[in-house]
């Protein structure tokens, strides 16, 4: 679509960068290269490999605490300072900082103290009982591997895998609502003190006949144990712990008085079978089930697609064929006077519609979030926003949302200067009419995260580096696309307006505005909801969403969904002589917003676990969020879709 609008109908300026665009997609091609920040390391024998810790989350609160936000045993008795890469980091709520456990190359530890025994107070064992009944979990991070827990099915032979570790095993009475089936009685909440961690490694094989000596890290694995320490375990000379295991039976509670001792184990295992650049696919691949569901939601999406498509078939080539037929025949001149139908409103059909400003904004802005998923998709699909590149992927969208503002104030002068609302009020409104309301929301959860001491609470110098990069970055390339936009030629109707508008007979109540935006809604949302489901597991419940793949196929089939609806809902108003169809173009297709918020309230009472009342707040104010920029979308393509259609079709006739 781009190389499209700029390199062969869009500014003349610019053709000369399109043999240098399609150069460097050559050579991005032919050139395979290690991206920056993921670059293979290798570690010789006995050589120290650093952990560090992440964030805190659950999937109950949805709210991440930064690790030392426990009191866990830190580095030189200070909370360190987070090693921050990029903006995504600190929007997700990654703060990475380093940790005592120490981990050196193929050398096994039986157990090994972190630091001396602490003693807690109340105050401090009622926060370790609160973080593990709320569900949080520990998250280490080794050679930019995330820890994880490894589950096998028993039957099918399934390996699944749980990001971070539990930080112990909340109270329970042995009932829960929603389970048949008898839970183990925990009288007390238990703490989880040492952790036996896996670590697993290979020999690459370009190192083989090389001098170098060195091994890569390819596996991060975790099992969290909960064990009460005495003099005899767990001693300095780790010789004498040979053959120890915490064995079940004596567990550290938070109502023990004594101090706890919080120790690991390190396993070094040799994995021939998984390479480095293979090592995330443990993390990413789908289970069996999930891409049944996957490929169920392709052709469920391609069900929708074909039976729009056969409509508009059908309208094309059948119904506006013989209108076209009838209505341009020289010798059917008689009855070509009897308008009837669609061709009855030439004169008002490109008549301003009301706000058009708006309407234009609206538009601009859809563009703008189009242009933005489509090259996020794109870079996706190449690998460049794996998340091995932790945080990459919220920060490309950041970066491709404030550079496409040139791409908004230029569709936005174009729809302005056909309105004939030509004004640069209307293109500073396009700059923060849609930024601004997501920055208001933003800002205000951000003082809800300060206020419960969150990890993802923006910095202040953070908000203000958003807020340059939106005024002083964003807004100005909006204008520069204006002022090419407004440089343009007019973009004239193909017909006529006439001085007066017509009358509008009155509808029937299936084609008013209210129900045909409403039921019209569902088929776009209906090819896409099995993918969203994944989309918002990945959102609230901390798993990996990297089936990017899946992801392409079901937008090109979204898109074409909500441009063949709105064309057929278009056609059929302009059949019944109502004209107003502009913002109708948008509505019918963006409807599907209202079902995906719809969606959302299903998914958070039948999925999630969060109950909290901030939590509540918080999830429910991102998906008002997520749910009007899909419709943004989604309604920007019907517009756009609809514009055409009914461009190309009132050029097609001839009107005295």
């Amino acid at each position: 679509i781009f190389f499209r609008t700029f390199c062969l109908i869009g500014v003349s300026s610019m053709s000369f960068g399109c043999p240098l665009l399609l150069l460097c997609l050559a050579i991005g091609v032919a050139h395979a290269f290690y991206l920056p920040g993921v670059t293979p390391v290798e570690y010789p024998v006995g050589s120290l490999v650093r952990v560090k810790v992440n964030s805190m989350t659950s999937t109950k609160t949805a709210i991440p605490y930064d690790y030392y936000s426990l009191p866990f045993c830190k580095p030189f008795n200070k909370n360190p300072k987070a090693q921050v890469e990029n903006f995504g980091e600190i929007l997700w709520g990654d703060s990475i900082k380093p940790s005592l456990y120490a981990a050196h190359m193929g050398v096994n530890v039986t157990c090994r103290r972190l630091c001396n025994p602490r003693t807690y107070d109340a105050k401090e064992m009622q926060a370790f009982q609160k973080r593990i009944e709320e569900g949080y979990r520990g998250h280490l991070i080794l050679d930019n591997l995330p820890v994880s827990e490894v589950f096998t099915q028993k039957i099918k032979g399934f390996r699944s895998f749980m990001l971070g570790y539990p930080l112990g095993t909340p109270k329970t009475t042995g009932k829960q609502k929603k389970s048949k089936l008898p839970l183990p009685v925990v009288p007390v909440t238990i703490l989880n003190n040492h952790l036996a961690l896996t670590i697993k490694y290979n020999r690459p094989e370009d190192l083989v006949t090389s001098s170098t000596k060195g091994f890569r890290i390819v596996g991060f694995h975790v099992v969290a144990h909960s064990y009460k320490h005495d003099e005899t375990t767990c001693v300095m000379d780790d010789r004498k712990n040979v053959g120890w295991f915490p064995k079940p039976g004596n567990p550290v509670t938070v109502e023990d008085k004594d101090p706890v001792v919080w120790s690991y184990s390190i396993t070094w295992l040799k994995d021939e079978a998984l390479g480095w650049g293979s090592r995330w696919d443990p993390y990413l691949e789908s289970a069996e089930t999930d891409a049944k569901i996957h490929w169920f939601s392709i052709v469920n999406s391609l069900l929708i697609m074909l039976f729009l498509s056969g409509m508009v078939a059908m309208i094309l080539l059948r119904s506006l064929h013989k209108d076209f037929n009838r209505y341009n025949d020289p010798d059917n001149a008689d009855e070509a006077q009897e308008e009837t139908g669609w061709k009855l409103v030439h004169g008002d059909v490109f008549r301003t519609p009301e706000n058009p400003s708006i309407l234009a904004t609206y538009i601009g802005t859809g563009c703008q979030l189009l242009g933005m998923a489509l090259i996020t998709i794109f870079f996706a699909l190449l690998g460049f926003l794996s998340p091995a590149n932790r945080g990459g992927l919220l920060t490309a969208v950041l970066l491709l949302f404030i550079l496409l503002g040139s791409y908004a104030g230029y569709v936005t002068a174009r729809l302005c200067k056909m309105f004939r609302c030509h004004s640069w009020q209307n293109i500073f409104m396009v700059g923060t009419f849609f930024p601004g309301q997501v920055f208001v929301v933003f800002f205000a959860m951000d003082m809800m995260l300060w206020g419960k001491h969150a990890s993802n609470a923006v910095p202040a110098t953070t908000m203000l580096a958003l807020l340059a990069l939106w005024l002083c970055v964003s807004l100005p390339l909006v204008f520069v696309g204006a002022i090419v936009g407004y440089k343009r030629p007019t973009i004239e109707p193909p017909v006529t307006v006439n001085p007066m508008p017509r009358h509008i007979p009155e509808q029937r109540w299936y084609m008013r505005p209210p129900f045909t935006i409403l039921m019209a809604g569902i088929l776009p949302f209906g090819a896409a909801f099995i993918e969203l489901f994944f989309i918002l597991s990945s959102l609230w419940l901390n798993r990996f969403y990297y089936v990017f793949g899946f992801l392409a196929l079901v937008f090109i089939i979204l898109s074409i969904t909500c441009a063949e609806i709105t064309i057929v809902m278009v056609y059929f108003q302009l059949c019944y002589e109502d004209y107003r169809w502009w913002w109708r173009s948008f509505f019918i297709s963006g409807s599907s917003g209202i079902h995906l918020f719809l969606y959302s309230i299903f998914y958070f009472f039948t999925t999630l676990t969060i109950r909290q009342f901030w939590s509540t707040v918080l999830y429910f104010s991102w998906m008002i969020i997520v749910s009007y920029t899909f419709a943004i979308v989604t309604g920007t393509i019907g517009f756009l879709a609809s514009f055409f259609f009914v461009r190309y079709i009132y050029a097609s006739i001839k009107v005295d």
